[in-house]
């Protein structure tokens, strides 16, 4: 990965144009990470206004993203959702053809979408939109509750500091996570944000303070190797088990089952980066009992076995990544 080109339109989103700028477009050189071939580009070269009434002027065109390996779409006004420049879509198109990495901030799903290189597959944008992007796309699958989706070489993220996420994601599978550790700590954030935007959502459930779940999950996170089921922690919680998953699934945006499996699966991409635990070990550490369930788990989610995931993002400057274990 050496060229990254953002596509800017008349009345983008400042602040969502300018992640991408600062995942990919600093020298972070001196920190040893590489630098990008990076450019912004617009259909129509020149000044193109914001959304916020200040404009930048962009000195290149769309054909200055041919060839990029990796293409990102900036959010694009509700204006133009029904009607995307067909000169963008063409790009996206072509940017797929050729196996480059595709990703969308927020509304720059719009554009993806347009193209058609989404079908049958699963994305995001921000939870207000989601309903919206479903009805105008069913061919879609529409995951409202995420902060951001990978399907194949195609990365959609939600509203906003999700596209931070995102851009994290991709640097983390291109550059290994300690060169993304590093960008994400220039930054001053966390590599990898846990939950989803579901959290963010307007919930018609009041959240009651006093039955704040924050022990419960403190000592799940302690205990991921125990049998956790939502009896056990309902009684923990002092609920019935029917309070305590609606209040779970209201307070923290997934069902405890969900929101389980997710942080044993963190807690061994942990494992996985930082020890040279065998996987029997890890298996059982995280809760998952075998090695084999682990590899299910695991594959199904991220998309990668553990060994191969261990190969591309360990810490470990002496573990040497062999070409088969990483997929292409």
């Amino acid at each position: 990965m050496r060229s990254v080109a953002v596509v800017v339109q008349p009345g983008f989103a400042p602040f969502e144009f300018g992640l991408a700028c600062e995942a990919f477009g600093l020298d972070r050189s001196d920190d040893g990470i590489p630098n990008f071939d990076f450019r912004i580009v617009a259909p129509d070269p020149g000044v193109v206004p914001s959304n916020i009434g200040f404009s930048i002027n962009v000195e290149h065109g769309l054909e200055a993203a041919a060839g990029v390996d990796i293409l990102v779409l900036a959010p694009i006004p509700r204006s133009q959702w029904e009607a995307v420049d067909e000169r963008v879509i063409e790009v996206v198109r072509a940017a797929h053809a050729r196996g480059s990495w595709l990703l969308s901030v927020c509304s720059g799903s719009f554009v993806i979408a347009a193209s058609g290189v989404l079908d049958g597959k699963r994305a995001t944008t921000h939870w207000r939109y989601a309903d919206t992007m479903a009805r105008m796309y069913p061919e879609i699958e529409v995951d409202p509750d995420v902060l951001y989706v990978q399907s194949g070489n195609i990365i959609t993220s939600a509203g906003t500091a999700a596209g931070l996420d995102a851009c994290l994601h991709l640097l983390r599978q291109e550059l290994g996570s300690e060169l993304a550790n590093r960008i994400a700590r220039r930054m001053v954030v966390a590599p990898q944000r846990d939950g989803g935007q579901a959290q963010f959502i307007a919930s018609p459930i009041p959240i009651d303070t006093s039955l704040s779940l924050a022990p419960v999950t403190e000592w799940m996170l302690q205990n991921l190797d125990a049998e956790l089921s939502v009896d056990r922690l309902a009684a923990r919680a002092h609920m019935s088990p029917r309070t305590f998953a609606r209040r779970f699934k209201a307070d923290l945006g997934a069902t405890p089952a969900a929101w389980l499996a997710r942080q044993r699966l963190l807690h061994a991409q942990r494992l996985l980066e930082e020890t040279d635990l065998g996987l029997d070990r890890i298996a059982a550490e995280c809760g998952f009992g075998s090695a084999a369930v682990l590899r299910q788990n695991f594959a199904r989610t991220m998309g990668l076995t553990p060994t191969a995931y261990r190969a591309r993002f360990s810490c470990s400057e002496e573990r040497a990544v062999s070409p088969e274990a990483v997929p292409a």
